[in-house]
């Protein structure tokens, strides 16, 4: 069985790569990862338009997530369009890290094939659907067909050069930020316990199948408090065992300055590099101007959320930011660009080519 790499051999492998910076990535035709990946709504054409805006102000990876259903119902179809979307990538100088499920389902809906529901109006990332499905998650029964699709999808690109990383599960145990009630408490500690154990035997299936890629799980249960102690920080068991099984380790943060640099400093204790793969988040100070330099100093990779201001809405707040701030509409939350390329701030992008050391595109400059 192939191991998890030595710090040595991350390490070795990270200065190879030179510094990255990156986003996660949704098209803006696109409500949720089972609409870009099935074959009706596979866009080719605005992804490749979108990674060329990315590509033009200096991005030069992302991280997008893959959908079980999709696999489990057009096998050869969706490696044909990992091919080509990873080619698109490539074509534009973008690195991709794919992640293989993701437990963060804020619709309330299983996963499901077909024309996907239109977003809510107002509603932040309303459709937004899990890989494989909370159910079958908590459903060992179904695990073995689970295992077929980590494997093949590992099997299947393992010396792909266009990848960077495997992240091989977004936020296990996470329940969504909208749903409250007794029952949904009980069901979301069954979830963990279930998730925990999953998170860990998808580590073994991915690694017995010897990507030349490293694999990574972020540590993401990190409260906005600022005053949150450090020994505190990503005590959570889902995340213990995640930093520990990681080629790569890292981590989510949306959260103001100061306390992502306490967030630097503990991660840097397990002295592998790092990968920031989810933050930015204007209201509650997770912003350009201040946290893109401090991960550019400390050479961590960065990945904020979004590209483009599309079907997912996420360029809207979170609700309890909603519920907190009457300013809100003057700001995006997430997102960069917006229908038609257009920076949401010029400053931004700036920034970014300004780190990436890339000539900013006359279109944008």
């Amino acid at each position: 069985m192939h191991q998890q790499w030595s710090k040595e051999q991350a390490n070795d492998w990270y200065r190879q790569q030179g510094w990255m910076c990156g986003f996660n990535y949704l098209p803006r035709s696109a409500v949720n990862w089972t609409d870009i990946w099935q074959a009706e709504t596979f866009n080719a054409s605005i992804i490749d338009e979108e990674l060329s805006w990315a590509a033009q102000v200096g991005y030069n990876t992302l991280r997008i997530n893959l959908p079980f259903i999709v696999w489990q119902h057009d096998r050869i179809g969706l490696l044909s369009r990992i091919d080509t979307f990873l080619g698109i990538a490539e074509k534009q100088g973008i690195r991709v890290m794919l992640t293989l499920m993701d437990d963060c389902s804020f619709s309330g809906d299983e996963p499901y094939l077909g024309p996907q529901k239109a977003p809510i109006p107002g509603k932040h990332n309303s459709q937004a659907a899990a890989s494989p499905g909370r159910d079958k998650v908590c459903d060992p029964s179904t695990w073995p067909e689970i295992e077929g699709y980590i494997r093949d999808i590992v099997r299947t690109f393992r010396n792909d050069k266009r990848i960077v990383v495997w992240d091989v599960y977004n936020e296990p145990g996470n329940r969504g930020t909208f749903a409250t009630g007794i029952t949904e408490t009980l069901y979301h500690e069954k979830l963990e316990k279930f998730a925990l154990e999953l998170m860990v035997l998808a580590f073994g299936w991915a690694r017995e199948e010897n990507p030349t890629q490293p694999l990574t799980v972020g540590a993401w249960h990190l409260p906005l408090d600022e005053d949150q102690p450090d020994e505190e920080m990503f005590q959570h068991p889902i995340d213990q065992a995640a930093l520990k099984l990681s080629d790569v380790v890292s981590f989510h943060a949306y959260i103001a300055t100061s306390k992502m640099v306490r967030v630097l400093r503990y991660m840097e204790q397990f002295d592998r590099p790092i990968f920031c793969t989810e933050w930015l988040a204007r209201h509650v100070g997770s912003n350009f101007e201040e946290q893109l330099p401090l991960m550019h100093a400390c050479n961590v990779v960065p990945y904020q959320w979004g590209l483009v201001r599309g079907k997912t809405q996420t360029f809207m707040p979170w609700p309890v930011v909603l519920q907190k701030r009457e300013d809100y509409a003057h700001l995006w939350f997430h997102d960069v660009f917006d229908e038609h390329g257009i920076p949401f701030r010029k400053a931004e992008v700036e920034l970014v080519a300004r780190l990436s050391k890339v000539g900013l595109h006359p279109r944008v400059g």
